[in-house]
């Protein structure tokens, strides 16, 4: 297959990598100190699960060049998917397929509202990895897995093809029979893992080992929990136990992309996690007090981080 990668961080990075060592045809859209490792040097992957060293890759930082591919995964963060989005009509061809491998559960909408649907899947990606250095992705351990299937959960061609070729790439991979539930079961993780962490400024293994922010997690995942059943999404009755089971299988010094962004003083994807849980559950009568507590404390760092304090 012939797939474009916007995004070439952990996700897209890993992912993308993989794919290359499986023979797909990649390229990478990607920028600054980044696009000019791949170009150059290539991407290095660094993981539990076989590090590799690949050589200069295809890579651009104008899509219009690529022209039209089977797929675009797009592997930027939420607050960069604004301009990615725009980037993506001329890749696209008749049957081209866009996964959105954003945190959060409005991605696929988004992109329906800027592309139309007939592009667009539901994407999750579940990997705890980053970029260590230009070119350089590293893999911490835990799960590497993706999942995608088209909106209304039909069976396609194309979702198979590309879930053949992440098989043959050696990524475990699935297309659930909701997607949409899957969508909001990742976010049940990633937004109470990374809201909590970021408060208490402590890794997974810490959190789920101290009692009150064990609490704190079972709690914030309960209220996402409320807010999806509300908007009519159909989780199992007893997902919060089983993602705080998933959770005490995890890397003990784990921790969430928005927990490493705030600790370091970047723009992080705040509004689109604990944010979204309080927005949306206002719209939703659904109370969301610990998100909201977690973004009412998260703000100030957010705010300087873009700026704007």
């Amino acid at each position: 297959m012939r797939i474009a990668v916007i995004g070439a961080g952990g996700v897209g990075g890993y992912f993308g990598a993989r794919l290359v060592q499986a023979g797909e045809d990649v390229v990478f859209v990607a920028r600054g100190a980044q696009l000019d490792a791949i170009r150059t040097a290539g991407l290095t992957i660094e993981s539990p699960r076989g590090n590799a060293a690949l050589g200069p890759q295809q890579a651009t930082d104008v899509p219009a060049e690529v022209g039209p591919v089977d797929a675009v995964l797009l592997c930027v963060k939420t607050w960069q998917a604004a301009d990615a989005v725009r980037a993506i009509p001329p890749l696209l061809g008749p049957e081209t397929c866009v996964v959105p491998f954003q945190n959060g559960v409005e991605a696929a909408d988004d992109l329906v509202a800027a592309l139309g649907p007939a592009p667009v899947l539901g994407g999750v990606a579940k990997i705890v990895a980053f970029i260590d250095g230009p070119g350089h992705i590293r893999d911490v351990g835990g799960p590497t897995a993706a999942a995608f299937a088209e909106l209304d959960n039909r069976p396609s061609a194309r979702v198979e093809r590309l879930r053949d070729a992440f098989r043959r790439a050696g990524l475990e991979v699935e297309t659930p029979a909701d997607i949409h539930a899957a969508i909001w079961i990742k976010f049940m993780f990633v937004a109470s893992a990374g809201g909590v962490g970021a408060v208490a400024r402590m890794p997974i293994g810490v959190l789920r080992r101290v009692p009150a922010t064990r609490g704190l997690l079972e709690s914030a995942m309960a209220e996402i929990g409320a807010l999806a059943r509300a908007r009519a999404v159909r989780l199992p009755d007893d997902i919060v136990g089983r993602t705080m089971a998933f959770v005490d299988t995890l890397p003990a010094e784990g921790t969430a992309s928005l927990q490493r962004d705030i600790a370091e003083g970047r723009r992080s994807e705040l509004d689109w996690w604990s944010g979204a849980v309080v927005r949306l559950g206002r719209a939703a009568g659904v109370p969301t007090p610990i998100h909201a507590f977690i973004y009412d404390c998260l703000l100030p760092s957010e705010l300087h981080a873009r700026g704007l304090l």
